[in-house]
């Protein structure tokens, strides 16, 4: 597998969407409803998920009265948030390192972590000039990461998971400048390997976001530390949460 793109092998996997099935949503939906009282987007107003997974969120938002495109580099993902398009709901394939429907965004969201993944500085400012350049010049870019400078994110760990007729041994642990996880997939009753897979996230803090905005069009305006919207605080918050403005010179 190749490094540079091991994310379009793992989230294209059935094993990823079997081992991530039963994800807790009502976190993702409480976050959801808290971020639009807090921006108070008007009815209608166009919003770009970018790395929108099977659209659940997407159809969330569009529940909600907004058009709302979402795009997602796993076609699998796409294929099947395509069930639920409808006039103000779109889905298509698309990798976010390149352009997509330029200046025409009230809103991009990019959220749970769907950043850091790339193998160069290069391949994440131009995901990030991708938000930038989607947004009209008075939109809003939301990112929604971790907060990297946990320390128990930063310590190994190692759990097994049975589901259906696999085993999914899972091993986490970090550097200075990646977060790893990887996951073995093993055929239950012949104890065989099937597949192994590595997640690897760059250990962005804010700082690193100050530079990488610098370098793509966007100026932080507010930054949060969990879902229901908190202040950010490094030692104890478990997410970065953070809103941009397009730099329109």
């Amino acid at each position: 597998m190749n490094e540079m793109d091991w994310f379009e092998h793992w989230f294209d996997s059935p094993y990823y969407h079997l081992l991530y099935q039963n994800r807790d949503e009502t976190e993702a939906t409480n976050f959801i409803n808290n971020l639009i009282e807090k921006l108070n987007p008007p009815l209608g107003s166009k919003i770009f998920d970018l790395a929108c997974g099977k659209g659940r969120h997407s159809k969330a938002l569009s529940d909600k009265g907004f058009d709302v495109t979402g795009v997602d580099l796993s076609n699998n993902s796409i294929i099947a948030a395509k069930e639920f398009e409808n006039e103000t709901l779109h889905f298509f394939t698309h990798d976010m390192r390149y352009p997509f429907r330029s200046n025409y965004f009230d809103f991009t969201f990019n959220f749970f972590t769907s950043f850091g993944y790339f193998n160069t500085e290069r391949e994440h400012i131009n995901a990030l000039k991708t938000m930038s350049s989607s947004i009209k010049k008075d939109g809003t870019v939301v990112i929604d990461f971790l907060n990297t400078s946990l320390k128990e994110l930063n310590k190994p760990s190692e759990e097994v998971k049975l589901i259906n007729q696999y085993s999914f041994k899972i091993n986490k642990w970090a550097t200075d400048k990646h977060l790893f996880k990887t996951i073995q997939v093993n055929d239950i009753a012949s104890d065989s390997i099937l597949m192994k897979f590595e997640e690897r996230v760059a250990k962005f803090n804010l700082a690193d976001f100050d530079f990488l905005f610098s370098k793509s069009g966007l100026i932080k305006t507010e930054v949060y530390g969990d879902h229901d919207l908190n202040p950010f605080v490094e030692e104890a918050s478990p997410r970065l949460i953070l809103i941009a403005k397009k730099i329109v010179l």
